[in-house]
C-alpha cells in the first residue's frame, strides 16, 4: 500500500526551500512493519504567517519549520497550530539551536530539529526517522480504534445473546407465581423444562466464549497425541441419539475403520460435535445426516453433511463470524451460541487447515474441514491465522 504525505517547508530563504525540494525529490521510504510505502508531495511557505495559512488549509502530515521566519516566527507558528488538533510531526530547522530554544519548541510540539548547515542524506536521515515514527503511530492508534470497535461490538452480541435467556427464564419464573401455574404440575413441568433449555443455553454460550478466548489468545494447554478420528466421530453421533430418534433422522458414517491423526483430542470433539449437533439441530425431520472422514494426501478431512433448511450463499459466506446465526422463519426457534463455527473455523486455522460450506436453501448443507498433523511437544496453542469464519451453533 502506497501512501502519500504532505510536506510543508517554511524558510524564508528561496535558496534553502529549493535545496529541501531537490533532497527530497526522490525520497521514498518503505515501512514494512506496516506493508506501507511513502511518497511525498511538497509545498512552501516564506513567511510564519503564510506557514500557518497553510498548514489550516492543506493540512500537511510533517513541517520542516525554520526558527527565524520574517513576521511571526517559528516559536510562535508553533504556538498558533498547538490546538488545530490534527496529527502532524514539525522538525525544526535552525543555525541558532540552544538547550533553551529546544526546551520550548519541544514543549510547543517540536519531534525534532535540524542543525543549519545539513547535507542532504542528514535531511533525509531525519525526516526518514519523523516520517517512520507518525506511520507507525497511526497504524497503532487505527488498530486501537479498531480494537475498541471490535470490543463494543462484541460486548453488545454478548449481551444481547445473553439477555434473551434471561427475560426468558425470568418470565417462566414470574408465571411459577400465579395459581394456576402451581396448581397444574403440567404447566409447573413445561415451564421449568424451558428454564433449563434456556439456562443450557446460557452455559453452551460461557462455554464456547471460553473456547474460543482460550484459541485465540495461544493459551489453550494442549495434550497432542494420536487421535483417532473415528472414534470421536461416534462418540459425537451418539451424544445426539435422543434427538436423531426422537426426529426420525437417519445417520450415516462413512469412514474406516480407524483414521488417526497427531491432535488434542479435545479439539477435534469440539469440531465434530459442533458440526454434528449443527447438522441435526437444522436438519428436517425424517432427514438424513452424513458424516465422512477421509485421509487424503497427509490430509484428514471431515465432511458433515445434511438434508435441512441449507442457506443462501450470501448468508453461508457469513457463517464462519463471530455471533452469526441466520435468523429467519425457520431458524427464529432454533437456539445456539451464533460461535460453534467460528470455533470450527479457528480450530482448523490451528491445524494448517481450514473450513468451507455448500449449501442451498431447502436442500441442505456440506461442511468440509481439513486438518494437518499438529506438531508434537505443543503445550498451548499458537493463535490461529486471522480467520473470516463464522458460527451457526
Amino acid at each position: 500500500m502506497t501512501e502519500t504525505l504532505r510536506i510543508l517547508i517554511a524558510d524564508d530563504e528561496d535558496a534553502m526551500r529549493l535545496v529541501i525540494k531537490r533532497a527530497l525529490r526522490e525520497f521514498s521510504l518503505s515501512v514494512p512493519d506496516v506493508g506501507v510505502d511513502v511518497a511525498l508531495e511538497m509545498e512552501e511557505a516564506p513567511t510564519g504567517e503564510e506557514a500557518v495559512e497553510r498548514i489550516a488549509a492543506t493540512h500537511p502530515d510533517l513541517v520542516l519549520l525554520d526558527l527565524k521566519l520574517p513576521g511571526i516566527s517559528g516559536l510562535e507558528v508553533l504556538e498558533q497550530i498547538k490546538d488545530y488538533g490534527e496529527e502532524r510531526l514539525v522538525i525544526m530547522i535552525t543555525a541558532y539551536a540552544t538547550i533553551q530554544t529546544a526546551v520550548t519548541a519541544t514543549k510547543q510540539g517540536a519531534y525534532d530539529f535540524l542543525a543549519k548547515p545539513f547535507t542532504p542524506e542528514e535531511l533525509r536521515s531525519t525526516v526518514r526517522k519523523a516520517i517512520r515514527h507518525l506511520i507507525l503511530s497511526r497504524q497503532a492508534r487505527r488498530l486501537a480504534e479498531e480494537k475498541r470497535r471490535v470490543r463494543f461490538e462484541f460486548i453488545s452480541v454478548l449481551a444481547h445473546e445473553l439477555k434473551s435467556p434471561i427475560n426468558a427464564v425470568e418470565g417462566y419464573l414470574n408465571t411459577l407465581q400465579e395459581d394456576f401455574a402451581r396448581n397444574d404440575p403440567a404447566i409447573f413441568d413445561r415451564i421449568v423444562g424451558r428454564s433449563r433449555i434456556r439456562l443450557e443455553g446460557m452455559r453452551k454460550i460461557i462455554n464456547d466464549l471460553l473456547d474460543m478466548t482460550r484459541i485465540e489468545s495461544g493459551r489453550k494447554k494442549r495434550d497432542i497425541t494420536e487421535v483417532d478420528v473415528v472414534d470421536v466421530a461416534r462418540m459425537a453421533l451418539e451424544s445426539v441419539a435422543p434427538t436423531v430418534l426422537e426426529r426420525g433422522i437417519e445417520v450415516h458414517l462413512d469412514a474406516p475403520e480407524s483414521l488417526t491423526m497427531t491432535a488434542d483430542r479435545g479439539e477435534i470433539e469440539i469440531i465434530l460435535n459442533n458440526l454434528v449437533s449443527n447438522a441435526v439441530k437444522y436438519n428436517k425431520d425424517n432427514g438424513r445426516v452424513d458424516v465422512i472422514l477421509r485421509d487424503t494426501e497427509g490430509r484428514t478431512i471431515i465432511t458433515v453433511s445434511d438434508t435441512g433448511i441449507g442457506t443462501s450463499p450470501a448468508e453461508a459466506a457469513k457463517l464462519f463470524n463471530d455471533f452469526v446465526r441466520i435468523k429467519n422463519t425457520k431458524t427464529k426457534h432454533i437456539l445456539g451460541s451464533g460461535l460453534g463455527l467460528s470455533i470450527v473455523k479457528k480450530l482448523a486455522l490451528l491445524y494448517g487447515g481450514d473450513v468451507s460450506v455448500e449449501s442451498q436453501p431447502d436442500v441442505g448443507s456440506a461442511f468440509t474441514v481439513s486438518l494437518h498433523d499438529a506438531a508434537y511437544g505443543e503445550t498451548e496453542a499458537s493463535p490461529p491465522a486471522q480467520a473470516t469464519a463464522s458460527s451457526d451453533t
